[in-house]
């Protein structure tokens, strides 16, 4: 078993994350940091600054800077990422992170998301898709936080 954190390189999903290495403790699992990326798709990752502007789309340099960043927060973490058609919708992305959990027997998944588990999940929430699954513990991370905030 493991606990997965869906990754996008936000704040929200390195505070995931960071709650996810204390939570492994408590379940004696390790944490995998999960990306799902659009192939191509360069307007994808420029928004979620993956990529500077004037960068073209380079799978290998998006890989290694994700991974840079989940070794940085979680050295203990093992990072992996998805390749996904180029234009995925949420709910294709979500239902491919709800394979790879359930594939992987998660324990837990951590999402660092402003919206998901809400009442009425939006149309654009992959966390709160993810969130939806019965298959393993769910926690919604809302507020960021700094490393440093963990250390003390």
């Amino acid at each position: 078993m493991v606990i997965v954190v869906p990754f996008d390189g936000t704040d929200l999903a390195t505070t995931a994350l960071l709650h996810a290495e204390n939570a492994s403790k408590l379940y004696a699992d390790p944490v995998v940091a999960l990306t799902a990326i659009p192939r191509g798709n360069v307007k994808y990752a420029r928004d979620r600054r993956w990529l500077s502007a004037d960068e073209p789309f380079d799978m290998e340099t998006i890989v290694a800077r994700l991974r840079g960043q989940v070794a940085e927060a979680v050295p203990e973490s093992e990072f992996r990422h998805l390749s996904v058609p180029r234009y995925s919708s949420t709910g294709a992305i979500s239902s491919q992170l709800r394979r790879f959990a359930k594939d992987l027997d998660a324990s837990a998944v951590f999402i660092g998301s402003e919206n998901a588990g809400r009442i009425v999940v939006g149309m654009g929430s992959v966390g709160g898709r993810v969130a939806a699954d019965l298959e393993y513990d769910v926690a919604i991370i809302r507020q960021s936080l700094s490393e440093a905030d963990f250390a003390s």
